[in-house]
């Protein structure tokens, strides 16, 4: 079985565009994405539409939540709100119903593997599960969330760790990020992820995609958003 997973798009419609016309080609079996729809950028309600138009199964980001957390002060700049602001009723109403987490079921050499995806963390919408994270710390994660392979995103910095426990393999999997990427590659990320029912090893192949960057920032430039905003896009990280 062949899964396309994405995440933390951050309104960036022109790299979820991108993103579409790659994986048509990649032919995966299913796609979920996990998280972040919107913040950042000009495009929510397009990059919202795009995903509930196709169906695909979506999580709930910390930057998706934020269109029912209020700001600290009325006093705060539009700026810091503006990406929110402009999300419609209908694609805040969209936001709010999606889960947190969502549970798959694989039998591998005739044994039932468990595999989880959330945005963060299986404990926090916001919790990083860093690369050098101490791997006993990685295993109680993955035993509290009963999981033998986790995907998630929200660092925006891509990795597959495997780490073994009692002969048995786990495998941590963060899908990075496709509209706002942050480990020094400005193409969008995704992961095309390969189970095989015969084989206790899984695929995992990180997925760029090139979309037209520098228009994406320009459109930053010219809205109230930070113009920083446009900076990271081109890769001032």
């Amino acid at each position: 079985m062949k899964i396309a997973l994405f995440s933390d798009i951050h309104a960036n419609v022109l790299a979820l565009d991108a993103f579409f016309a790659d994986v048509e080609q990649q032919k995966p079996d299913t796609i979920y994405c996990l998280g972040d729809l919107v913040g950042y950028h000009i495009w929510p309600n397009e990059v919202i539409e795009a995903i509930k138009s196709r169906r695909i199964a979506t999580l709930a980001g910390n930057h998706d939540i934020k269109v029912t957390l209020p700001f600290e002060s009325e006093s705060e700049i539009t700026a810091s709100k503006y990406a929110y602001d402009i999300i419609e009723k209908q694609h805040r109403e969209y936001l709010l119903s999606l889960p947190h987490h969502i549970r798959l079921s694989f039998f591998i050499q005739g044994t039932e593997k468990q595999m989880l995806m959330v945005h963060a963390s299986p404990r926090s919408i916001t919790e990083y599960i860093l690369p050098d994270m101490d791997e006993d710390d990685v295993d109680a994660i993955m035993v509290e969330a009963k999981a033998d392979i986790l995907c998630f995103g929200h660092s925006h910095k891509p990795y597959h760790r495997v780490i073994e426990r009692d002969g048995k393999k786990k495998h941590i999997i963060n899908i990075g990020s496709l509209g706002k990427p942050k480990d020094g590659d400005i193409r969008g990320c995704y992961v095309l992820l390969t189970i095989h029912p015969d084989s206790s090893e899984i695929e995992v192949a990180f997925k760029r995609v090139e979309y037209d960057v520098e228009k994406a920032a320009e459109a930053l430039i010219q809205s109230p958003l930070p113009n920083e905003l446009a900076d990271r896009l081109r890769g001032a990280f």
